[in-house]
């Protein structure tokens, strides 16, 4: 059987799933209130950076398998499935996960479910939110009992969305129905069929896979960044720590870079918002530990700041800072809480003058913080610079001559904030290398 699909939604999760779907052969409508979105789509624009997304938005749409709509009306006539895919941000002033935007959904489109169909949740919400939702949906829906609700968390890494959604390493869904299983194993069957598990669990623990998940990887990030505060006390080195004990297959290696820690739109809120909801359950002593976790990835971009101020001679009045990073991470035009724009803040409220450049991340940046001062390359950002910051990894970066680089700069001072350069071949070309939880070479 081939369902229609509708995904609710088109920020950059929705966007990349109704984009993917079409790819899996799926008809599909997304739906947006807000119309210029919708237009942008339209016209095969995505309003963000995505390796590979656009591509295929212009493909599917050109061909009519993508449509685009403002109408809750024509998304019920249309859709056998119902993806949601807003998104859940945090509360102003407070730790907990913002749901309106989820519960907008509901409230606009299960009125109007007049026949057999499942929505889906794929946004990251507080657990115990799908059960409230389900309830909703039956009291709203014409369709009654054949209007379902499931849940199914997306797992998405920025700049390998595509792949994640087309070729997942997981699929978790929680359902309430053998029938809600069995759409859902037609949607995702090609990916079933490849070989990626499928776990069927209730709406609790689909809604605890996606913050759980999010959750463990900030912990660990945050620890080998506490190795690395250790490290920077006792003489040791934090990139040979971490291969020490990534060989134990216990352990592994990925999530163990040391740095100026984890930002962007989900790690930060989520591990908040997740304490918030255990403290509203009553096991708040559960995961008290995340706020240490939430300590350590802020305290790293505090000592980045002072290292900056180390290579200026112990002030930034007066001197000028080249910042090569932008985005939060590589491969995306992403700035939500970004470790990088928040360094070149804080150095510029301290009196230097800051020029930053980016890939892909230049005018979001500049919209979001436009007190600092943009380059168009690397070059520019950091000529005459007293000293240079690395804070995200883009492999433009990682590749740069640092000999010819040294030719446009004041003082050959470079801080590795990801401790991803290559150190031997910067202090060749005469610069001072300094890294997070890095011995000093004498």
């Amino acid at each position: 059987m081939t369902h229609r699909i509708t995904v609710i939604g088109t920020g950059y999760l929705g966007t990349t799933h109704a984009v993917c779907m079409a790819e899996l052969g799926f008809e599909v409508l997304g739906l947006d209130v807000d119309a210029d979105k919708i237009a942008s789509l339209n016209e095969g624009r995505v309003p963000f950076y995505e390796p590979d997304l656009e591509p295929l938005l212009r493909k599917h749409v050109d061909e009519g398998r993508l449509r685009l709509t403002t109408s809750y009306v024509e998304a019920a006539e249309f859709g056998d499935v119902h993806f949601i895919c807003v998104g859940t941000p945090q509360r102003k002033g407070e730790f907990a996960a913002d749901v309106s935007y989820v519960e907008d959904v509901i409230e606009g489109l299960a009125p109007h479910l007049r026949r057999a169909c499942l929505i889906v949740g794929k946004s990251t919400v507080p657990v115990g939110t799908a059960a409230v939702l389900a309830d909703r949906v039956a009291e709203l829906a014409p369709a009654g009992s054949e209007a379902e609700l499931s849940w199914n968390p997306e797992f998405l890494r920025e700049g390998f969305a595509v792949e994640d959604t087309l070729k997942p390493d997981r699929l978790v869904i929680g359902v309430a129905s053998e029938r809600a299983e069995g759409i859902l194993r037609e949607v995702y069957a090609e990916q079933i069929a490849a070989g990626t598990p499928f776990l069927v669990t209730n709406f609790a623990t689909a809604e605890l896979a996606k913050v759980a998940a999010n959750a463990f990887l900030a912990t660990k990030i945050s620890f080998i960044n506490a190795m690395a505060e250790l490290c920077e006390h006792a003489g040791g080195d934090v990139t040979m720590l971490a291969d020490a004990i990534g060989y134990d297959d216990r352990i592994g290696r990925k999530f163990l870079n040391s740095g100026i820690g984890f930002g962007g739109g989900c790690l930060p809120k989520d591990i908040r918002a997740f304490m918030a909801r255990a403290g509203e359950l009553g096991a708040d002593q559960a995961l008290t530990f995340l706020r240490e976790v939430d300590a350590i990835n802020i305290r790293r971009r505090t000592r980045t700041v002072d290292l900056a101020r180390e290579c200026c001679d112990g002030t930034f009045v007066g001197k000028r800072v080249a910042v090569l990073g932008a985005a939060f991470k590589p491969n995306s035009d992403d700035v939500r809480d970004s470790p990088a724009l928040n360094v070149a803040g804080l150095i510029q409220l301290q009196g230097a003058q800051v020029r930053v450049y980016d890939p892909k991340a230049m005018e979001n940046a500049s919209r979001y913080f436009p007190t600092l001062d943009y380059a168009d390359s690397i070059v520019d950002a950091c000529a005459g610079a007293d000293v240079v910051l690395h804070l995200t990894e883009w492999r433009e970066f990682r590749d740069t001559d640092p000999a010819k680089l040294g030719d446009v700069v004041a003082q050959r001072y470079i801080v590795d904030g990801r401790n991803a350069l290559d150190m031997s071949r910067w202090e060749a070309a005469g610069w001072t290398y300094r890294g997070l939880g890095r011995a000093v070479t004498p």
